[in-house]
């Protein structure tokens, strides 16, 4: 087998177990050993159980050895998961100094599926504490780095994984995603990922909510971090499923991809905005894009939108102010509660949006529900005359990492212009709060080489035709390059 097997696509992994070419733990022992080279200066794995991957990946030699069958689709691969969700005998902490010693006691519901599946939990991938960051750095682990540049960030929350994946530490992750946590990190790091429709993957066990919680966010998704869009489906086809408690009741059954050839496809294209202008690079990559696509023969459609951006950003972030409350200590959200009230009627500065947001009465949150629901029936009509559309991944390129500066003094720059630092994740949620599935994809580099991502969005429950799409789009893209990382430490 090539030596460099622990580097190639999950597919490719999984089909060599499968026939023999390898054993899982030859390919494991590889891994480990590019983790030992590599990770030290990523610092992309925060845990790593080395000791129980080995007896379970022997346990999956013995099991294909005497049946000859593999117990699912992941059978013997070595896969890492975002330190978010709770790992039966493993440290789970979500990044928080109040979780330090943190070991469950039952798996999060998607690493009982990964299990099922056949997949061998190598450990976990770094996340900044409760996930509330878009870059990742936390207390106990301190940060993820870039794989693609010094002093660039990772991305967040999701910042781990997508550096894991990028490095080839691992060839899959799970991450999360409520504000682009999944889809930012991978623009950044130029791998894949997906966002699945809301509702395909169970969210018990993802922390936040705390330990013991059975419920979650009401816009939290699980997905895949990948290097091709097949490996996407082939996580997706292992998550995208009941919770194990429902597993006797009912199945799910994606639909096939909407077209098989680029050129059938119907697409849109949203190249810019000024409620969240792009930069230069990322313009230049849009007009590239439609152009290949447009010589490819695919109908393309650049001048309508589903939505307006700015409604749509403002109606997610009240939503999203509102499910974070869950979780609150009762003095600090009565602290709020005071605040609020102390609001004068005219006040319409950014604090008083997002204290009237966290404190919403429960009517108040029923009317923002409904006005998501009439957003959801703006794009289903656009879906009816659009296979996908393509936005831009974000607005720049991967930002410098800023761990040092507190939130409040943290920005973003484009084209020379200081802009908000939440900026970054204002195209990813654009889709967050309406259940769609959206992808990210590397689409090419800046002039220094950092990636440069796009990202696709289709119709709910169109997830094989969003993979599919990504599939046809990569052949007309650049191949991400090799990590500088990846090249200095292997070279």
């Amino acid at each position: 087998m090539p030596s460099t097997l622990h580097l190639a696509p999950a597919t490719d992994q999984v089909c060599a177990l499968r026939e023999g070419r390898i054993t899982s733990r030859e390919l494991l022992e590889r891994q480990l050993e590019h983790i030992a080279k590599i990770n030290p200066a990523l610092n992309a794995v925060v845990t790593l159980d080395a000791d129980g991957a080995r007896a379970a990946a022997d346990r999956a030699d013995r099991h294909l050895a005497r049946t000859g069958k593999p117990l699912g689709a992941l059978h013997g691969l070595a896969i890492t998961a975002k330190d978010a969700l709770e790992t039966e005998g493993m440290r789970t902490t979500c990044g928080t100094p109040d979780l330090a010693d943190h070991i469950p006691t039952t798996d999060a519901d998607a690493i009982t599926l990964l299990r099922q599946a056949g997949a061998i939990i190598l450990g976990k991938t770094n996340t900044p504490a409760f996930c509330q960051d878009i870059q990742t750095s936390n207390p106990l682990f301190g940060t993820t780095a870039n794989p693609y540049g010094q002093g660039r960030t990772a991305g967040g929350s999701s910042g781990g994984p997508a550096s894991a994946v990028a490095a080839g530490l691992t060839s899959l992750d799970v991450g999360s995603d409520l504000a682009g946590s999944l889809r930012l990190p991978a623009a950044y790091c130029g791998t894949y990922a997906l966002r699945p429709s809301h509702g395909l993957t169970s969210t018990r066990g993802h922390i936040p909510r705390l330990p013991g919680w059975l419920t979650s966010s009401d816009m939290v998704t699980l997905g895949p971090i990948a290097r091709t869009p097949a490996d996407l489906d082939l996580l997706l086809g292992v998550l995208a499923a009941p919770a194990p408690a429902d597993a006797g009741a009912w199945r799910i059954e994606l639909p096939a991809p909407r077209r098989s050839r680029l050129r059938d496809y119907r697409i849109g294209i949203w190249a810019d905005d000024p409620y969240c202008r792009v930069d230069a690079a990322t313009r230049e990559l849009m007009r590239t894009l439609t152009d290949r696509i447009r010589t490819a023969g695919a109908r393309v459609d650049d001048t309508t939108q589903p939505v307006d951006m700015g409604e749509s950003d403002r109606a997610f972030q009240n939503l999203m102010y509102a499910t974070s409350t869950a979780t609150t200590p009762d003095g600090a959200f009565q602290n709020e509660v005071d605040q609020a009230d102390a609001l004068a009627e005219d006040d319409t500065s950014p604090r008083a949006f997002y204290l009237r947001a966290r404190t919403q009465r429960h009517r108040d949150w029923l009317i923002a529900n409904e006005a998501r629901e009439k957003l959801r029936q703006q794009w289903a009509a656009y879906f009816d005359d659009h296979d996908v559309l393509i936005t831009p991944a974000a607005p720049t390129a991967a930002v410098e990492d800023q761990t040092s500066l507190p939130i409040s003094q943290r920005s973003i720059t484009v084209d020379g212009t200081q802009r908000s630092y939440y900026d970054q994740t204002t195209w990813a949620n654009l889709t967050s709060q309406v259940k769609l599935p959206a992808a990210v994809i590397p689409a090419g580099t800046t002039p220094d080489g950092l990636p440069l991502s796009i990202q696709i969005i289709g119709p709910y429950l169109a997830d094989r035709t969003v993979t599919a799409a990504a599939s046809h789009l990569a052949r007309l893209l650049p191949n991400p390059a090799t990590p500088p990382a990846l090249v200095e430490s292997d070279g």
